[in-house]
């Protein structure tokens, strides 16, 4: 059986503010750091046999805070690169572009020059089928979208019937046979539905 412990790095500033980083290399904030103290028991609980982390700087401190300094880097796990949205404000699109931005968290609009959902559940398919040729217990530090993407590619979870995942939560897939939802979007705090992206 190979288990996908899915973590989504902890707060940035930036998560904080609402502000959409993408592939910006944003650290993690003071909050950020704790959040992801807190989750460590939990992560602990699932005894990760592998660490695959995405590049970006934000989820490689997120291993390290976990206790995981060494891991593999794998670049497909990386956020959506979100072209002319980048450093974009959530309630200013909901305000300026609402359509847009409901049709983009439901995987089904692009902002201009930025990586289309189709894209983005390509690559991060191709690493997890990578991941599935090993009966493994993978630690898998990333992002939002890839979380998403990895729920429909696994599970049939399209973004539209999914939330956003928040900062510092788990997400657990089992596969033998045939994939399975163990957990999702937990965090060990109060939760809000309405996470930051």
């Amino acid at each position: 059986m190979t288990r996908l412990i899915f973590v989504r790095h902890g707060e940035t500033d930036w998560n904080a503010a609402r502000r959409l980083q993408g592939q910006a290399d944003i650290a993690l904030s003071d909050e950020g750091k704790r959040q992801v103290v807190g989750l460590r028991p939990l992560v602990a609980q699932f005894e990760p046999t592998q660490v695959v982390v995405s590049d970006l700087l934000r989820t490689r401190e997120t291993s390290m805070v976990l206790g995981y300094e060494t891991p593999q880097l794998e670049p497909r796990l990386r956020e959506a690169d979100l072209g002319g949205w980048t450093n974009k404000y959530i309630d200013q699109l909901r305000e300026e572009e609402s359509e847009n931005f409901t049709a983009w968290r439901a995987g089904s609009y692009t902002p201009p020059g930025a990586e289309s959902w189709e894209q983005l559940l390509y690559r991060v398919s191709c690493a997890i089928d990578d991941m599935l040729q090993h009966d493994e217990h993978y630690l898998v530090v990333t992002h939002g979208g890839p979380i998403r993407a990895a729920c429909l590619h696994l599970l049939g979870l399209h973004p539209r019937h999914t939330l956003p995942v928040s900062p510092a939560s788990i997400t657990v897939v089992d596969v033998h046979k045939r994939p399975r939802l163990g957990v999702f979007n937990l965090t060990g705090r109060p939760l809000s539905l309405d996470a930051p992206d």
